[in-house]
């Protein structure tokens, strides 16, 4: 099969470094993976030849990269918690308190991202009620192996993924992708720096449940 016919959630899974190509080109492997490549950069308006040279110059393998399809359900939830879970309660408290005082300072120039704050704060309510889901009963249920009993639940979850994946979509409309304009403050610039940083770490979080995880239970 080539690489244009392949779902781009298995690419991110198979291939250490896509994920990074993927970003760079916008392509949503988490939300939707199970896109053709080609289907994908056809979404993304991508250059195709280019992206597919990219991917084919990577190195065949990293071995500073886990391959997480050789992990235990256990192992990949673990991993899920600490990396994920974890770090995205640490970061949106940080970036709404860094988004609100862009707007106060900032908020009459047309490059301001005004909304941004109120915005952040619904993602993290939403995204504190998933996780809390996530580790009060499907992760559960994984661990002990019900399987089918979850079918359930991880129908939600997806459905709540595609929520995540929209909110994004309004993040990268208020920030210009984020882009800070020419002459933002440090606080501006740091706001954008993390905001990458979360919208990288919650696409690969998605990308190993929705990918990995999920599909291990189909």
């Amino acid at each position: 099969m080539s690489l244009l016919e392949q779902p781009v959630g298995r690419l991110a899974l198979n291939l250490p470094g896509a994920t990074r190509i993927f970003h760079q080109n916008r392509i949503d492997f988490c939300c939707g993976g199970r896109l053709s490549l080609q289907a994908a950069a056809e979404q993304a308006g991508a250059n195709i030849a280019a992206l597919v040279a990219a991917l084919e110059a990577l190195p065949a393998g990293n071995p500073d990269q886990r391959d997480w399809q050789s992990a235990s359900n256990d192992e990949l939830i673990d991993h899920i918690l600490t990396r994920y879970h974890d770090v995205h309660r640490q970061q949106l408290p940080e970036l709404i308190r860094m988004a609100r005082r862009v707007e106060l300072v900032h908020g009459e120039r047309d490059t301001c991202p005004n909304g941004l704050a109120d915005l952040l704060s619904v993602i993290f309510q939403e995204m504190e009620s998933h996780m809390q889901k996530e580790e009060q009963i499907l992760f559960p249920m994984l661990r002990s192996g019900m399987a089918a009993q979850a079918q359930g639940p991880i129908a939600v979850m997806r459905q709540e993924h595609d929520d995540h994946g929209e909110n994004l979509d309004e993040v990268m409309a208020l920030t210009d992708n984020i882009t800070p304009p020419k002459g933002a403050c440090t606080t501006w610039r740091a706001l954008y720096t993390g905001l990458n940083e979360f919208r990288e770490d919650l696409m690969q979080h998605i990308h190993l449940e929705n990918n990995l995880l999920f599909e291990r239970t189909a």
